[in-house]
């Protein structure tokens, strides 16, 4: 049977299989050190120091995807986050609440997007809790756990959904007023490298990014307006956060119309946003440290932080 139109083909399907595969062949990543952020199991943060021993290492805040679902935790960028350490970085991999296993979510839930037979995509309004809960404490989680951290030049970096969490989290000051998540002054980060992100909910709704994941991630279409004006990198701009997106150009995952769907918004919104498209790449590489594709990540990452 041929792909309907739009769809992608046989070959961009089996590459995609390949570069999962590839991705998530690594074994997991003890870290070196594991800080509650709350009292929830899923409200941990794991660290790893750099390899190299030096002190005053910037600290890289990671963000992990997997459509904020359940089935996807932390674990499986733990290969990322050794890759980062041994490029000199000190790396805290953040955990945050997801969505249940074809369950209702616990708040706000309604309707067929937020109750069906597959895992649940988030879960409203915990998974903004977390992040930025995780975040607010970071600068003493880190100085405990990692000494030789240093927190005033810290770079958030996600893929994919944990994409869209870090670009949020960059955003947080400009908030609509009376936002619970709002910060009254830009966080203190260097900038934000923000992987394949699920940056821009109009274009992944249209494209149906991760099978309705967005609309589940806002507990349901039942005030999925109201709740995206909160949580919507695409239209919480300008941030005046430095941010760069990383994105493979043969993503059928989180295609390029999305990254280049928010660049296109900060422009308008008079910001300049850094994109570098990667050709031959799709949507796992970037958090494979077998592909050369991280090493431009690490590449990024480092120009924002040093």
């Amino acid at each position: 049977m041929s792909d309907s139109p739009g769809s992608p083909d046989a070959a961009a399907r089996a590459r995609d299989e390949a570069e999962s595969a590839s991705a998530f062949a690594h074994p997991p990543v003890a870290p070196d050190a594991t800080a509650a952020y709350g009292d929830h199991p899923d409200q941990v943060v794991d660290f790893y120091a750099p390899r190299d021993g030096r002190t005053a290492a910037p600290l890289v805040v990671l963000l992990h995807g997997g459509a904020w679902r359940a089935p996807y935790d932390r674990a499986h960028v733990s290969p990322l986050a050794d890759f980062l350490a041994r490029r000199g970085f000190a790396v805290a991999n953040v955990e945050y609440r997801r969505g249940g296993d074809g369950i209702p979510q616990q708040r706000g839930g309604s309707g067929p997007a937020s109750a069906g037979a597959g895992p649940v995509a988030g879960r409203w309004p915990e998974t903004f809790d977390d992040v930025a809960a995780a975040l607010d404490a970071m600068p003493v989680l880190a100085a405990g756990a990692l000494p030789g951290a240093d927190v005033r030049r810290i770079v958030v970096t996600g893929h994919s959904a944990g994409g869209h969490l870090a670009l949020w989290a960059a955003a947080r000051h400009v908030l609509p007023e009376g936002s619970p998540w709002r910060l009254p002054a830009p966080p203190p980060l260097r900038g934000v490298v923000a992987l394949a992100p699920i940056a821009d909910f109009a274009a992944a709704v249209g494209l149906g990014v991760c099978g309705g994941a967005v609309t589940q991630l806002l507990g349901g279409e039942a005030g999925f307006a109201d709740r995206a004006a909160h949580t919507d990198p695409g239209v919480l701009l300008p941030t005046g956060i430095a941010t760069a997106i990383v994105q493979g150009v043969e993503d059928i995952v989180v295609p390029q119309a999305v990254s280049e769907a928010y660049v296109d918004a900060a422009a308008k919104a008079g910001e300049t946003v850094g994109l570098t498209l990667l050709g031959g790449v799709g949507h796992f590489p970037l958090i494979d440290p077998a592909a050369d594709a991280c090493a431009v990540v690490a590449e990024e990452i480092t120009q924002l932080a040093w």
